[in-house]
């Protein structure tokens, strides 16, 4: 005679007949539904509370700070070309925004151009200098911080400038100051 090995559960309303390997998977899974504890060894609540604290220290703070730190790294370029006074800044902090929405693919090839020295550039405009660079040397001769041979070099950079196309208002005025503060120069040793 063969002996059944079923199991029957009877809870109100529901009668149920398992397995063996059906009763196990159930008894299993009715022990993972229990409540979790932080650590085995039975804390109490100032272990539950440092458990909660540090996951919503990695669930908020720890993306944010990601999320910071990838834009700062993005920015670096842009940042790297301005402080060289790069005469493609504004070129450079575009691709830079344009690798933040393609996941920092364009990223690299900011960063090298941020770098690089566009030789063509000086041909086409006669320098290789953001207008920002010859504010800052204009700014330092209303000082009287630039040097005889730094003011020569910014004078004879402005007319290059001059002779491959217009100036801007701002640098074709600080031409004239350069030429009228070297004609002075001129006519005061002239007269000594």
């Amino acid at each position: 005679m063969r002996r059944n090995k079923s199991l029957e559960i009877i809870l109100p309303n529901i009668r149920m007949k398992l397995s063996p390997a059906q009763a196990a998977t159930i008894s299993a899974l009715w022990l993972l539904a229990l409540p979790a504890q932080a650590s085995g060894a039975h804390g109490g609540p100032m272990v539950d509370t440092i458990a909660n604290a540090m996951s919503w220290f990695v669930i908020c703070v720890i993306p944010i700070a990601a999320l910071a730190a990838f834009w700062m790294v993005h920015v670096m370029p842009e940042k790297i070309a301005h402080k060289r006074h790069h005469p493609q800044t504004k070129a450079i902090q575009v691709l830079c925004l344009l690798s933040l929405v393609f996941g920092g693919l364009l990223w690299p090839l900011a960063w090298l151009w941020a770098y690089t020295k566009p030789v063509s550039y000086r041909a086409a405009y006669g320098t290789d200098k953001h207008e920002d660079y010859h504010l800052e040397m204009a700014q330092k001769l209303r000082d009287g911080l630039l040097s005889e041979d730094e003011r020569r070099h910014l004078r004879d950079e402005l007319d290059t400038m001059q002779a491959k196309g217009a100036l801007s208002p701002v640098l074709s005025d600080l031409r004239k100051q350069l030429h009228a503060l070297e004609a002075g120069r001129v006519t005061t040793e002239a007269k000594a």
